[in-house]
């Protein structure tokens, strides 16, 4: 049974795991060096005391994690967040992700933020689908701005706007 729950210190392992192989396998995540449970661990305390940050269990094994965190740093942005997924490799296929970034996409409506982006190596077909399914819109492409494995990498950005009124030229309201 498939359980949505947010995040605790004690996940940190379980998440470290899950993240571990889209580091060291794939061009899904940029980072070249796998974060430790400790380092991960202080990444979640850090995200989770701002911003939604929700695991998926099934029977007790967390199967991915979903969060969400400040997309830039300027003070104008602080009304959009730039979301985040992964997918234990055992469970992928299986609608978790999507489980995941719904309830993810609602938490972060309730609180009040505008937008989402989401932040996708180009040839992540899944991940591009899945944000597509989910109402996100793609607005970026940017050609060759990362390099992994000896490989030049595309990026997209797809934004889902969370509050209908903002970016359609009225006023927020107070």
């Amino acid at each position: 049974m498939l359980t949505i729950r947010p995040v605790t210190k004690s996940d940190s392992k379980a998440i470290a795991d899950i993240y571990r192989p889209y580091v060291e396998e794939t061009v899904v995540s940029f980072e070249t060096v796998a974060p430790t449970a400790d380092v991960m661990s202080a990444r979640i305390e850090e995200i989770s005391n701002h911003y939604p940050y929700l695991v998926a269990e099934i029977d007790g094994e967390v199967a991915g994690y979903s969060y969400s965190h400040a997309w830039k740093e300027r003070a104008a942005y602080a009304g959009t967040l730039e979301s985040t997924v992964y997918i234990n490799h055992k469970f992928k296929r299986q609608g978790i992700g999507r489980k995941l970034m719904e309830r993810l996409i609602d938490e972060c409506r309730f609180m009040g933020f505008d937008s989402l982006i989401a932040c996708i190596t180009a040839d992540n077909e899944a991940s591009c689908l899945l944000h597509e399914a989910l109402g996100f819109t793609k607005v970026s492409h940017f050609k060759g701005v990362g390099r992994k494995f000896g490989r030049i990498l595309d990026v997209v950005d797809y934004q889902l706007e969370l509050k209908p009124e903002v970016g359609k030229g009225t006023e927020i309201q107070k």
